[in-house]
């Protein structure tokens, strides 16, 4: 929870003789915050901060990021160590409780997740109408809007029961509503979940198995997979969660506020990016077509942009990079699959553009996406669904966003204000006299 430090800030307007005074609090981590919210009342002023780069618009207990440190923490524990030790449920039930869970818990909570991962028939029948080159992510957004619809009996959002019930039914019901839209895309028979795989597992088995035939999970690509949801589960108030977190103030179903949450995540610049990067991967084609599209970079006039390098928070190195880095290795060797062209490419560009001075004096380090698009097309997952895996993942963070939000008394509408720069007041003009 924030404090006031004791400390205060004094703004005044000596033309107006008017002045404010603004708190500065304090959190657990990372920059302390000037209270501005009696700025208007005092001076009858805004501040202006396009992309709210400089403004903290909410208190939260979830997740920290330090851009200089390169340094991520999910309530406080580093990424590095529960990437490491942990696993997407454990991290889930982190994220939305708070602490660590016993094994009695995450045993509990596992088997909530497990059995509410079928969706309602009528709902799976929503696809059969979806033209059948739709991108998964509409398709994803449309389906997850409607659930409101089929759930509205336990959905008192100030009932914080039903709030744990919403929880477990999103977190559970999305990788079955992602592979419903895989399955569309294809022509392919719907694939029911099973109750005796885990998450990562149990999301592949939707997505590759047919009836027709036995399909075993390569482990491999589950534990690859089970990452990628880990790093992918929280990211503080990126655009998608901030979105969430403004859908959900208004007191809207959950299940819209999650749905607005995808819509905002499907663009390239933010979840779409992995995609992104892969695309940018083909275009460069080969090794020795790398200084030319460097160079292109660089270059103003040019349309061409570095896909996966650069982060708006990191300054560092993105720590999720460091991690997926070596997982991408390890899963294409595993798998047989480590002459990878495009990895061969993706590595060559890295090394290049660490070695020059335009990228490294502007800490263009690669970020997440660099690499998680890689491994997502080794164990088999289509581009279309790139996105899509990175909408499971988060998900959990969206929820665990909205809970805290939700159940906060001091909660209101969010409300961001503009500076005005359009005509000033002006009569209206009959049509016949318009010049």
């Amino acid at each position: 929870m924030t404090e006031k430090s004791g400390k205060t800030f004094e703004l005044t307007d000596k033309d107006a003789g008017r002045s404010a005074q603004l708190p500065l609090r304090k959190g657990t981590l990372g920059s302390a915050a000037l209270d501005i919210a009696g700025l208007n009342k005092d001076l009858g002023v805004f501040t202006y901060d396009p992309g709210f780069g400089a403004t903290a618009a909410t208190e939260s207990r979830i997740t920290y990021i330090d851009g200089d440190a390169g340094v991520l923490l999910y309530r406080g524990y580093p990424i590095e160590q529960l990437a490491e030790k942990s696993s997407f449920m454990e991290v889930a039930y982190l994220l939305l409780i708070g602490e660590l869970p016993t094994a009695k818990q995450l045993e509990e909570f596992t088997g909530n997740i497990r059995y509410h991962t079928m969706i309602n028939e009528s709902l799976l029948r929503f696809f059969n109408y979806f033209h059948h080159n739709a991108h998964p992510m509409a398709m994803v957004s449309g389906v997850v809007a409607s659930m409101a619809a089929f759930y509205h009996d336990t959905m008192d959002i100030h009932n914080p029961r039903h709030r744990e019930i919403f929880a477990h039914r999103i977190i559970a019901k999305i990788p079955t509503i992602a592979a419903a839209a895989h399955k569309h895309s294809l022509g392919q028979p719907f694939v029911y979940p099973r109750n005796d795989l885990d998450y990562a597992a149990n999301v592949l088995s939707m997505l590759f198995a047919v009836p027709c035939e036995a399909y075993k999970v390569d482990p491999i690509a589950a534990r690859a997979l089970d990452l990628l949801f880990v790093l992918h589960a929280d990211h503080e108030q990126n655009a998608s969660t901030s979105t969430v977190r403004l859908a959900g103030s208004t007191g809207a179903n959950p299940y819209a506020a999650i749905s607005a949450g995808v819509s905002a995540l499907w663009g390239p610049a933010h979840g779409g990016a992995n995609e992104a990067v892969l695309s940018m991967l083909e275009q460069i084609g080969t090794v020795d077509n790398i200084p030319k599209y460097l160079a292109m970079a660089k270059d103003k006039s040019s349309h061409f942009r570095l896909m996966g390098f650069g982060h708006r928070v990191y300054k560092n190195f993105d720590p999720r990079a460091k991690i997926i880095r070596e997982m991408c290795h390890k899963v294409l060797a595993q798998l047989g699959r480590s002459d990878n062209p495009l990895l061969e490419l993706a590595q060559r560009l890295e090394e290049v553009a660490l070695k020059d001075p335009y990228f490294v004096e502007r800490k263009l380090y690669p970020n997440v996406d660099f690499y998680s698009g890689v491994i997502y097309s080794a164990i088999g997952i289509p581009r279309s669904m790139f996105t899509v895996m990175f909408a499971i993942a988060r998900t959990v963070g969206w929820v665990a966003h909205w809970q805290e939000m939700i159940a906060d008394p001091s909660m209101r509408i969010g409300r961001p204000r503009q500076l005005y720069t359009g005509p000033v007041q002006r009569e209206y003009v009959d049509i016949k006299k318009r010049g």
